[in-house]
Order: structure tokens, then C-alpha cells, then sequence
């Protein structure tokens, strides 16, 4: 359902576009660039793409099998597997929004990409950090009710609740993509054309614009402070109130499931939100440009690969449900 309207989306961003290239007469001339990725020799560059092929279909793969799984078995029919499946959505469509274009580079380096093309993936990567910086709130938020008030949990976590809290999840994160859509669009192109970048990365793509870009800038990084540190600040709030309430627990199994059960969430929490602050609130040293290449290379190839990992090798029910998949597939 989220997804239904993404291509309409596309083309009246394309409208918007040409409406805006046909006012402004000569003075938007780009209309395509050139992603610089990483400036390695050929023979690296096909090594990087079989590795970063493989990484996408392990990525696709785990996800995909760990979806399968919470729809399939209705014993992880609960708000954790629900929430995690829509973390699963996000992984799969971040990598999919990054990826394929960088594996084109990495085969024809001087292939351009056109700029309502540029302007969609730089929409859809940051609609889908911002849903993902919201999930993992709404993830600790469900892991405080459980293990703080284990008790009222069904009454306070109920699917209309957990429906409602991911649905604003998607609904403000797409909205937040939309004000740096609406202050991207109007600006005018008119070279050079290189992005600095594997992917249409907005920072970079503003590097290009020929106006100031001072009020973008400055709505990015207002965003990132708003989206990362206050999200991630309640996180750490909530897993402050979760460590005391698991001391408290006197049985030792009862602690090790609550320990394993947070210690996967608090895994990618750390990976995403780490790299995300370090990106775009740290501070400035050294060659932030090529620094921050590689934190988002990690970020949207490697992070999304590794959360279905971290969250069945250390959770029991997911093996569980794994095992009996595979069993009723040997027995068919």
C-alpha cells in the first residue's frame, strides 16, 4: 500500500521539474550527472562489483526470508516481529534505491544519470532514513512496555497502537523528505555536473547548484539533529529505565532472555544511528567528502545485510521458526 503511489509521486516530480526548467529559461542547463563513486583502477572496481552484488542479494535474501518468516508463522504474530518487518521493508528499499545505481558505476563510470532521476533517489534515501530513524524508536518504545511493564503490555501495545505508530513512522518520514524535495527542486543546475558521490547524496548534490544553498543546508542539518539526536536520545532514556528494571529481575534466565532480546535492538541502533551522527551532525575533519562516502557506503549496503543477521542469530524463536519452515519443506 505504501509503495502504490511512488510512481506517480516520480512523474509529477518530473512535471515539476520541466515546469520549472521551461520558467527559468537558460539558467537551469544540467539535466543529467555524473556519479564520480569511488575513483579506484578497473580491476578493482569488477572486484567491488562482485562483492557488492553478492552483499545486495544476501541483503535482498535475508530480509526477504526473514519477512517470509513473521508472515508465515504465526507464533511471531506480536508488535516486536510487526515492527521488525517493516524495519525488514525499509532495509530491503534503501538498498534497493542505492545500490543497483552503484553497481551500474561500477561497470560504466561515465554513465549519467538524469536529474529527475537524481532528485527521486535523493527522496527516497532520505524517506527511508527518516522512517528507519523513527522505527527503531518505536522499537525501544515496545521493548520498554515489555520489560519495564510486562504486565500491561498487551493493554498499552495493542495492534491499533502498533499500527498507528508505524504508520506515522512512514507518513512523517516521507514529509520530512518532502520540505528537502520542495527546497531542492527550484534550484538552478547549470554546471558543472559531477557529483562526488556513489549515489545522489543531497549534501553533494547541493555542492552543484548554482544559487546559495545556505537555507538547505541548514534545513539538513536541522533535520539530522532533529531526526538523530532527539530520537536517539530517547532511545537511551528507554534503555536507561530497561537496564534498572532487568537488574531488578531475580531469575537468571528471565535476565538473559531480556539482555538478548535488547542487545540485537541496541546492535543496530548503534550501526545505524552511529554512522548517521557521525555523517551529518559530527564534527568536520580531515576529508569529510570521502569520509562520509564510505560511512553511507556502510550505511546503506552493509546495515541493511546485517539486521536480519543480528536479529535471528541471537533470538531463539526466530531459529525456531526457521527450523519448522525448513522441516514442513522437507516434508512436502
Amino acid at each position: 500500500m505504501l509503495f502504490k503511489h511512488f510512481p506517480q509521486a516520480f512523474r509529477l516530480g518530473e512535471l515539476c521539474y520541466l515546469f520549472h526548467r521551461e520558467m527559468g529559461g537558460n539558467q537551469t542547463s544540467v539535466t543529467e550527472f555524473i556519479l564520480l563513486g569511488f575513483p579506484l583502477s578497473p580491476g578493482i572496481q569488477m572486484v567491488l562489483f562482485g562483492l557488492f552484488s553478492l552483499f545486495f542479494v544476501f541483503t535482498l535474501l535475508g530480509n526477504g526470508v526473514f519477512l517470509g518468516l513473521i508472515s508465515l508463522d504465526s507464533r511471531l504474530h506480536t508488535p516486536m516481529y510487526y515492527f521488525l518487518s517493516h524495519l525488514a521493508i525499509v532495509d530491503i528499499a534503501y538498498a534497493c534505491n542505492t545500490v543497483p545505481q552503484m553497481l551500474v558505476n561500477l561497470q560504466n563510470p561515465d554513465k549519467p544519470i538524469s536529474f529527475v532521476g537524481c532528485v527521486t533517489q535523493t527522496f527516497l534515501f532520505l524517506t527511508f532514513a527518516h522512517i528507519e530513524c523513527l522505527l527503531l524508536v518505536v522499537m525501544s518504545y515496545d521493548r520498554y512496555v515489555a520489560i519495564c511493564h510486562p504486565l500491561r503490555y498487551s493493554a498499552i501495545m495493542s495492534w491499533r497502537v502498533c499500527i498507528t505508530l508505524t504508520l506515522t513512522s512512514w507518513i512523517l518520514g516521507v514529509l520530512l523528505a518532502v520540505v528537502h524535495l520542495v527546497l531542492l527542486i527550484p534550484l538552478p543546475f547549470c554546471g558543472p555536473q559531477k557529483v562526488n558521490h556513489f549515489f545522489c547524496e543531497i549534501i553533494a548534490v547541493l555542492k552543484l547548484a548554482c544559487a546559495d544553498t545556505h537555507i538547505n543546508e541548514i534545513v539538513v542539518l536541522a533535520g539530522a539533529v532533529s531526526v538523530l539526536v532527539g530520537p536517539f536520545s530517547s532511545i537511551v532514556m528507554s534503555y536507561i529505565h530497561i537496564l534498572c528494571a532487568i537488574l531488578k529481575i531475580q531469575s537468571g534466565e528471565g535476565r538473559q532472555k531480556a539482555f538478548s532480546t535488547c542487545s540485537s535492538h541496541l546492535c543496530v541502533v548503534g550501526l545505524f544511528y552511529g554512522t548517521a551522527i557521525i555523517m551529518y551532525v559530527g564534527p568536520r575533519y580531515g576529508n569529510p567528502q570521502e569520509r562520509k562516502k564510505y560511512l553511507l557506503l556502510f550505511h546503506s549496503l552493509f546495515n541493511p545485510m546485517l539486521n536480519p543477521l543480528i536479529y535471528s542469530l541471537r533470538n531463539k524463536e526466530v531459529k525456531s521458526a526457521l527450523k519448522r519452515m525448513l522441516e514442513k519443506e522437507r516434508i512436502s
